[in-house]
């Protein structure tokens, strides 16, 4: 059984359920928001697309759902989406098996313009600016999210759901062991690889249309991008700015360097 939290977690997740899918939601006393996703589940099921049965518990009840889960999903807030055990993975997780017959399926789906954008995330410690860049992700059509699996936030698929809003529903995301092989294949497969760092070149006068196919890494919030995984990419870049402080928050910085390299 998989379980999940958060309004936003909850809601984007029905929405991405396949025919047939069954689950159960669990809800206490119901406020106006849990109301509301209750009257979206029910109509779900009445469209007979998906079965969802919505049952009434006690906090207490809800608290023993959660109970196993990473401390960020644990708050219900009153209400807990219950997927069923024969269901498929219910996140976007994909396999590292399977990145290069992954890559290819999206490629196809690609018109003439369109870039293949992936974001790798080298370390980052906060699980909300994880949540934060996949959301980003999603508004700017990356292809997948790489996260690896020893260094940096909490990579588990909970507390992705959550701090994503629910953007882990949209963009798919793979979990792996070491980031330098990740690249390596990257490039195998004709992808240029640009690492967000101080002092690399200005975004303002950097042009990626040559590149069809591109991976961002950003490095952690207080030392940046590993040495190694540094020394692997094909060029770093630089966001020039005129503040106080020395730096953007890495989630703001992502963003930018989405919306700037998908064009």
């Amino acid at each position: 059984m998989k379980i999940i939290t958060g309004f936003h977690a909850i809601e984007e997740k029905l929405k991405s359920l396949e025919k047939n899918s069954k689950a159960t939601l669990f809800y206490s006393k119901p406020g106006p928001r849990v109301k509301k996703i209750i009257s979206f589940a029910q109509s779900l099921s009445e469209s007979k697309k998906v079965f969802i049965e919505c049952r009434q518990v006690e906090n207490h009840d809800l608290e023993k759902l959660v109970s196993t889960l990473p401390e960020l999903a644990r708050d219900h807030r009153g209400i807990v989406l219950q997927l069923s055990g024969n269901q498929k993975e219910e996140s976007n997780q994909i396999e590292f098996s399977d990145l290069k017959i992954y890559l290819n399926s999206k490629l196809k789906t690609k018109t003439e313009n369109q870039k293949s954008v992936i974001m790798i995330l080298d370390s980052i410690t906060d699980p909300h600016n994880v949540g934060a860049i996949i959301r980003s992700c999603d508004q700017f059509g990356a292809d997948l999210v790489i996260l690896p699996a020893r260094r940096g936030a909490n990579t588990d698929s909970e507390i992705i759901a959550r701090s994503s809003a629910g953007a882990s529903s949209w963009v798919p995301y793979m979990i792996v062991p070491n980031l330098t092989r990740v690249i390596e294949l990257l490039k195998e497969e004709g992808y240029w690889i640009y690492g967000a760092d101080a002092g690399g070149e200005n975004l303002n006068e950097f042009s990626s249309k040559s590149a069809d196919k591109v991976a961002i890494v950003m490095g952690s919030e207080g030392s940046g991008m590993s040495r190694i995984v540094r020394e692997n990419c094909d060029k770093i870049l630089s966001i020039p700015t005129c503040g106080k402080l020395d730096s953007l928050n890495v989630s703001v910085a992502a963003g930018i360097l989405l919306y700037r390299i998908s064009q």
